[in-house]
């Protein structure tokens, strides 16, 4: 027998409690990716004068204008552009928020929500002509989002301390 063969119950200790470890916290690199990423995004864009106007190389009203007739929802692309600045700020805010709350495992599901929300808004209106479909970057980061939304952040978190606190409160 050789030693992949072992059964778990036979197994040494210390594989075992690496097998868990690695399990109870396989979400955090994702977690750290996403949260740094979108926290990135969100700065980026708002430190960028170029991106914060309503038209002009490199702005919002630009971009939007160029995606909207390919998008999936002209009408999404139309409501941003009714106010293309307060729509780049709003999404910028919006990843810095989710950013930050992924990052710290605070609300993570709803972070993870508002993460999943922004990406399929971006997909479906900014990334939604790209072809083939897998070289737009926004369906990925879409299906990335679904694993935290449900699971959360249950280890290393802002949540798992309120969790535990509010379950000795209890006890």
């Amino acid at each position: 027998m050789t030693r992949t063969d072992v059964p778990e119950a036979e197994a040494p200790r210390d594989a075992v409690g690496l097998r868990e470890l690695a399990s109870r916290h396989a979400l955090l690199p994702l977690r750290i990716f996403l949260g740094v990423t979108f926290v990135y995004a969100g700065l980026d864009k708002l430190t960028d004068s170029a991106f914060l106007s309503a038209g002009g190389d490199g702005s919002i009203g630009d971009l939007m204008r160029g995606v909207r007739d390919t998008s999936a929802v002209p009408a999404l692309v139309d409501l941003s552009l009714n106010s293309p600045v307060g729509f780049a700020v709003a999404l910028a805010i919006g990843e810095i928020l989710v950013g930050l709350g992924t990052l710290a495992g605070l609300l993570t599901r709803v972070a993870a929500l508002g993460g999943a929300l922004i990406s399929l808004s971006l997909w479906l209106t900014v990334s939604w002509a790209v072809t083939p479909y897998y070289y737009g970057n926004d369906l990925v980061y879409l299906m990335a989002w679904i694993p935290l939304i449900l699971a959360g952040a249950p280890y290393l978190s802002l949540d798992s301390v309120i969790r535990s606190r509010l379950s000795r409160r209890t006890a």
